[in-house]
């Protein structure tokens, strides 16, 4: 007793002093993070070599990182190195594969063989006892969690470095693919503002000052704004698309995620919640999750470091970088490290200082190498017996085939198609008609294919839970995502229905011109994804175009076609220069795809004629989107980039602290989610709009819109609970979780939609599929004629509702559009541009932007 006495002593003096040096920055060592009594080989470069200071003086900028990788490619054998993407900011995203010089040597033949354990038949014969086992390791993926790809220094100089028969045994049984940095875009803000901020001769520790309060939108996103660690499955940037693909080349048998949490937390690994892991991932996956796990308590007893598991985060969305490999054969692994969020922190566990962050990531890396080493064939096991397991269901499956498709919108159709071949899916052309799907325009998705499990998960509409609390969202289905008709085939599909392979080449596909140079007046639909694309670059380029505003069938060259509401009509008489609206059309159909019509007269044979004043004049529009504090940067940065990415369309970006007294006269649309605004802000909008304005109002910023009188909105009241009825008791411990199943973290409902209302234009199905992860509810608007997008009496397509929100929000608006002065504010209840992949309701955001004007103030509230 007496010697654990003096000991513990011992340690609380040390945990004194060290509290009191952490305010000093002295920089620690390179061995404060190596293991002990290792050699290390003089002619790699250490980490200050490169960087010309200690590992976590400082945060490491991006251009470092690569620096220093480079460096040591060069220097060292064991090592390679790959550019695989670029950010949209051009900095290039690096893989780093490690292994002994002779694995390298035989890399290709290595990797062609590993890829058999995908293949059921082929993997029957491999000796698992001889293969090397492939763990990929990814840091960083937020920007502002930068202990991952700054303890990365560390873990690529240590496996370039040492030396020894540990060493050697991991190499020769490992091959080692390092991701030093996911989100080089973000890392590099943060890593600016972090070390822009630092003291230089004494590390200030309190948690209010600067340093640790990032400016608006902070570091944790990419360019755009996005959270990159939601994009594994979805693709929808460079970053991601790159990353995959590098997964998919290898298909690792374990994947590292190296994350930060909140300063107080300690440090989180995997498994995480049991019961919310999703049903499709084997049971086998959590044992080895669970076994891999022993590792990281080895190693962070070893520095004395607290940790935790199986709470706080699930295994459920398989868009995480720590779920997208358990749906493909691998295991994936979260670490979460309690931030500094700067150099040094004041926290209930004393100073948090930097390099401590880096060493708890530092050491579980290497954790996992040694878990990879003592699980080697069970591991490898693991992925064979999921690929063999998937191949046996899929034979046995209930559905043979997916078919997709909207015939008047292909580039919505192939954008589906893509994220599918980008998952390794295999899609095919329809190359025979079935039902309402045409050949040639739609695509058919085998089940019987090795990525079952995977083509299961993007098609499933699941609606019953073993839990009701989610970490993420509940629902992907992706045909409701992207609001494409689809079937499920049984017995109907055959080989006959399967045409060529879908491929990326494939979504360049232009669109035509049918007929001539036209005299009178050309026409699009408003059906094509890029619609709104070709618009804006024939309104910006000072074309006039009209919108119909009722149906009509026009006579074209090859006889007469029915145009639907929405169909933009171009007069060729009242154009100041028609030999640029020839150019211009052209130029749309080359590269927006879009299938443009001569329309040789103005009389029509049904419907309303061209001169109608049905066909409402359109203007260009000039677009703004409030950001900054009291705004969410997600949402800000997914509006961005649908406008700049997909309709190259520019968008004013406003603080939202300095609107008090901006000119808002250069707008004539501006959208906004902010959930907070200024009395002086909202009455400077107030007068924009009343001056003809367009205010685009969803999620939050409609409950500001309503309680500053923009939005005639009611929104919908809770019953009140009878007089006399008894409180239930509960459990203080079903407190979190019975407040958790009343939130909705992110599922799809069915919604009516008015077709003949101009935020409906392009539509061809009054049933229309919507993402919503909020508990905002609105009534329909008083006017009939105002509510253009409502939910359906049977709401729920997939994901998870309480009971009680379901009932709630049968029948309840989804839009509701007012009128104020001469102007419009349209609110809507739900983010119609949700993470770039909700191609399915972009359209109600570009026609809010489009035609908003053109709303009749009869028909608003």
């Amino acid at each position: 007793m007496k010697v654990f006495f003096t000991a513990l002593l011992s340690l609380l003096f040390g945990m004194m002093n060290m509290t009191q040096a952490q305010v000093q920055p002295d920089p620690v060592p390179l061995s404060y993070y190596l293991p002990d009594d290792v050699r290390y080989d003089a002619d790699i470069p250490t980490p200050k070599e490169i960087l010309g200071a200690e590992l976590g003086e400082w945060h490491v900028r991006h251009d470092q990182l690569v620096n220093y990788m480079y460096a040591v490619a060069e220097a060292s054998d064991r090592v390679t190195i790959t550019e695989y993407a670029r950010t949209y900011e051009n900095r290039p995203l690096l893989m780093l594969t490690i292994t002994s010089p002779k694995n390298h040597r035989n890399i290709e033949e290595i990797k062609e063989e590993h890829l058999k354990l995908t293949d059921a038949e082929a993997s029957e014969d491999l000796d698992l006892s001889s293969m090397p086992v492939v763990v990929t390791m990814s840091y960083s993926v937020h920007g502002n969690e930068p202990s991952g790809s700054n303890a990365s220094l560390a873990v690529v100089y240590y496996l370039a470095a040492a030396q020894g028969s540990e060493i050697n045994d991991i190499l020769e049984n490992t091959i080692i693919n390092v991701d030093p940095s996911i989100n080089p875009d973000g890392l590099n803000r943060f890593a600016h503002w972090a070390n822009t901020n630092r003291s230089k001769n004494v590390l200030v520790t309190d948690p209010q000052s600067r340093e640790f309060d990032e400016n608006w939108p902070g570091g944790r996103t990419n360019h755009y704004w996005f959270d990159l660690n939601r994009d594994w499955l979805l693709m929808q940037h460079p970053e991601s698309k790159g990353r995959v693909a590098k997964f998919h080349e290898w298909v690792p048998q374990i994947l590292t995620d190296h994350h930060e949490m909140g300063t107080n937390s300690t440090f989180f690994f995997q498994p995480g919640i049991p019961q919310r892991t999703h049903p499709l991932t084997p049971q086998r996956n959590q044992n080895l999750t669970g076994a891999i796990a022993e590792y990281h308590a080895d190693a962070l007893d070893d520095i004395q470091s607290l940790y935790y598991s199986q709470e706080s985060f699930d295994d459920f969305y398989y868009g995480k970088g720590s779920t997208y490999p358990d749906v493909n054969g691998s295991i994936g692994i979260l670490f979460e490290q309690g931030s500094s969020r700067g150099h040094a922190q004041e926290s209930i566990h004393g100073v948090l200082k930097f390099p401590f962050t880096i060493r708890n990531q530092f050491a579980t890396s290497l954790s996992t190498l040694k878990a990879a080493q003592g699980l080697r064939e069970e591991l490898l096991a693991n992925t064979r017996e999921f690929y063999q397991e998937s191949a046996e269901e899929a034979s046995n499956a209930p559905i043979s085939a997916y078919v997709f498709g909207e015939e008047a919108d292909q580039a919505r159709t192939k954008h589906m198609a893509e994220m599918f071949v980008r998952n390794q899916i295999n899609v095919y052309e329809l190359d025979q008609d079935y039902e309402d799907f045409k050949a040639g325009k739609a695509y058919v998705v085998p089940t019987d294919q090795k990525q079952y499990k995977l083509i299961t998960a993007l098609f499933e509409r699941r609606t019953e839970f073993s839990d009701s609390l989610f970490y993420d969202v509940s629902a992907w289905t992706m045909p409701y995502a992207f609001n494409l008709p689809f079937a499920e085939l049984s017995r109907d599909f055959n080989d006959n229905m399967v045409g060529d392979a879908f491929s990326l080449e494939d979504l360049e596909e232009p669109g035509q011109l049918i007929g001539d140079e036209a005299q009178y007046a050309y026409a699009f639909e408003w059906d094509e994804y890029y619609a709104p694309r070709a618009l804006y670059r024939l309104l910006s380029q000072g074309v006039k175009a009209k919108v119909a505003s009722r149906t009509f069938k026009s006579v074209i060259t090859d006889g007469a076609k029915d145009f639907d509401y929405g169909t933009i009509v171009i007069p060729m008489g009242i154009q100041q220069d028609q030999e640029k609206v020839h150019e211009l059309v052209q130029t749309i159909t080359e590269e927006d795809g879009i299938t443009v019509y001569e329309l040789p007269t103005g009389l029509t044979p049904e419907g309303i004629d061209l001169g109608s004043n049905n066909f409402e004049m359109l203007e260009n529009p000039r677009i703004a989107f409030i950001g900054g504090p009291g705004t969410s940067s997600y949402e800000v940065g997914e509006s961005w980039h649908l406008l700049d990415q997909r309709y190259h369309m520019p968008v004013s970006i406003l603080k939202s602290g300095e609107l008090d007294d901006m000119d808002l006269s250069r707008y004539n649309v501006i959208a906004t989610s902010a959930y907070s605004i200024s009395d002086d802000a909202a009455e400077n909008i107030r007068n924009w709009v009343q001056n003809g304005g367009t205010l685009i109002t969803y999620r939050n910023a409609v409950r500001w819109a309503k309680s500053f009188g923009l939005a005639n909105i009611e929104f919908v009241e809770e019953e009140d609970e009878e007089n006399g009825e008894e409180t239930e008791v509960r459990p203080y411990v079903k407190s979190g979780p019975d407040r958790g199943a009343q939130y909705i973290g992110g599922t799809i409902f069915n919604a009516k939609l008015d077709l003949t209302h101009p935020l409906g234009y392009g539509f061809n199905s009054e049933d229309i599929t919507v993402f919503r992860n909020t508990t905002l509810f609105i009534e329909k608007g008083e006017n009939p004629y105002s509510t253009p997008l409502y939910y359906s009496d049977e709401p729920l397509a997939s994901g998870y509702i309480s009971d009680e929100n379901h009932e709630t929000i049968k029948g309840t608006a989804a839009v509701v559009v007012s009128r104020l002065g001469s102007g419009r504010v349209i609110a809507m209840t739900d983010n119609p541009n949700f993470r770039a992949f909700w191609y399915g309701t972009n359209k109600l955001f570009a026609n809010a932007i489009f035609f908003g004007h053109t709303i009749s103030g009869s028909t608003a509230n």
